[in-house]
């Protein structure tokens, strides 16, 4: 029997340090997917909406096996757009890593939660706040399946975003960590202030790569 082979559309694949959320400042094999079915205003990924290269699961592996790492994201982009995902991660748990997969909170995730084992997968879920026009997009039941090893992030970009994710907060009550991520470019003092203010269990990302790098692709 011949054995059909995995192929996935890839848009880059590069080795940097993580820059948002549990892991930030985490050496990381970072593998961003082609495609995504939102177009969020503040988008920094535009670049990854069409292009990339078709390749063989198989060949995605011995790309990244020349880096000296064992942690890898698979983000986009949206990468559970491409059927051929859990497969991937499967396949990379298989060999020894542990996976952090950024989903952008419109896409049912019940087929990764069932992922074996289940303690070398996290899941970065991101909720889209108002200021993206995507919020009505959401599936909030995805909330019910994080756990303590996962993560829930929110990109705010005002009070009226902050607000909101208040009241998702208090409303859903998350099992995992909350990170709020300011807009690149906005000021995030009073994102702060208001945190400190309300007492809100959340911690503050702040895309450490790109304090470091700079706006850059593949960093």
């Amino acid at each position: 029997m011949i054995l059909e082979k995995l192929v996935m559309k890839i848009n880059e694949i590069f080795y940097s340090i993580q820059g948002e959320g549990k892991l930030a400042g985490y050496p990381t094999i970072f593998v961003r997917l082609t495609g995504c079915n939102l177009r969020c205003k503040y988008c920094d990924t535009k670049y990854a909406y069409y292009d990339g290269r078709e390749m063989q699961v198989e060949d995605i592996l011995s790309n990244i096996k020349n880096y000296p790492c064992k942690n890898v994201c698979v983000t986009g982009g949206e990468p559970l757009l491409q059927k051929e995902t859990p497969a991937l991660i499967r396949k990379l748990l298989d060999r020894g890593y542990k996976v952090c997969l950024e989903t952008n909170g419109s896409i049912d995730i019940s087929s990764i939660v069932k992922i074996e084992p289940k303690n070398a997968i996290i899941i970065s879920l991101d909720i889209k706040c108002p200021s993206s026009g995507m919020q009505d997009k959401m599936k909030f039941e995805n909330i019910d399946y994080l756990t303590e090893k996962d993560q829930l992030k929110f990109i705010i970009s005002n009070k009226g975003d902050y607000e909101y994710v208040k009241g998702i907060i208090n409303q859903l009550k998350p099992n995992c960590e909350i990170f709020m991520q300011p807009v690149w470019g906005w000021n995030p003092k009073n994102l702060v202030r208001w945190i400190l203010e309300d007492g809100l269990n959340a911690r503050i990302s702040l895309q450490l790569h790109k304090i470091i790098f700079g706006n850059e692709r593949g960093i």
